[in-house]
């Protein structure tokens, strides 16, 4: 492994650093350290040069955020996470930002609504198809509805397969990956979901809550739930199981990716969801999102 790049790269699919639509056109941009609500003039251009250069024979991860987001959360969290993996030497990351603080918390649980996610999918697609021909491979991870912005990105793609993907805390429908976008898993060579039960945003924002959950079941006509909290209903091709975060861990929807407090330290790259056990770093503050970053890392390799 190399040493860390204090530079994260970004495609910009934002047109203001808080709200707002979509840009017209995807931006390149790179974050050169400080504190993203402050030091704005941080945030510089990366020119198409210097992006073919970065991606040219790698192997690159595009993460992208969830709802109730701006640009500079966005650039914190994103830039704070890339720190936590553990990634070889022929990899690359890059962040993905979208308006997801223009869509409503009841967005997330109704495919017709959250319009930016499913545009910015289309329009990451399509620019990756044009401009990311020298890279070895594409792989995604997302958090809470920006699943559905690589989801819809994996759907539109036509130039070449992706090599992963993986889904944190999904907002999306738990039939998605065999329904809505089931045209992703025969492109994707592994699929791979963590979820969490204890996940309260999830619970409420989908109509199958937990007291209805003990008395409906997946093949009654009323079920609707979060492929975020009880991973896939129906298990779709090319996925890798387990999913399931420990209850005992408490998992909530924002521990996947975290502003405050950031993680200490980075954790091992780790593939599967372990058994019921101490938790990691002896529950040092920020420990989730180091977790979840080994749990990526892994799943990556």
């Amino acid at each position: 492994m190399s040493a860390p790049d204090p530079i994260t790269r970004f495609l910009d699919l934002r047109a203001l650093w808080g709200g707002g639509d979509l840009a017209s056109q995807v931006q390149l941009r790179q974050w050169t350290g400080g504190n993203a609500y402050q030091d704005h003039n941080q945030y510089v251009e990366l020119s198409p040069g210097e992006l073919q250069s970065f991606i040219f024979s790698r192997d690159v991860l595009i993460a992208t955020h969830g709802f109730n987001v701006n640009r500079a959360d966005g650039i914190q969290t994103l830039s704070q996470w890339r720190q936590l993996l553990t990634l070889p030497d022929s990899a690359v990351f890059l962040g993905l930002l979208w308006p997801g603080d223009s869509e409503s918390f009841h967005a997330l649980s109704y495919p017709a609504e959250p319009a930016h996610a499913v545009g910015a999918g289309d329009m990451a697609a399509g620019f990756i198809d044009q401009n990311f021909g020298n890279a070895t491979s594409i792989s995604f991870v997302s958090h809470s509805l920006g699943a559905r912005v690589i989801l819809q990105a994996i759907t539109t793609m036509k130039r070449r397969p992706v090599r992963r993907a993986v889904i944190m805390a999904g907002a999306v429908d738990d039939h998605c990956l065999n329904e809505e976008f089931s045209a992703v898993p025969p492109k994707v060579k592994e699929i791979s979901v963590l979820a969490s039960k204890e996940d309260e945003v999830l619970r409420w924002a989908f109509p199958v809550g937990d007291f209805v959950a003990e008395i409906v079941d997946r093949s009654h006509p009323w079920w609707e739930s979060a492929l975020g909290r009880f991973g896939p209903a129906q298990l779709p091709e090319h996925y890798q199981p387990p999913c399931q975060i420990p209850k005992e861990w408490k998992y909530g929807h924002g521990d996947y990716l975290r502003i405050d407090p950031p993680a200490s330290s980075p954790i091992p790259p780790e593939c599967g969801i372990p058994p019921p056990k101490p938790l990691p770093q002896n529950d040092a503050p920020g420990w989730q999102e180091a977790w979840s970053a080994a749990f990526v890392s892994c799943r990556f390799q």
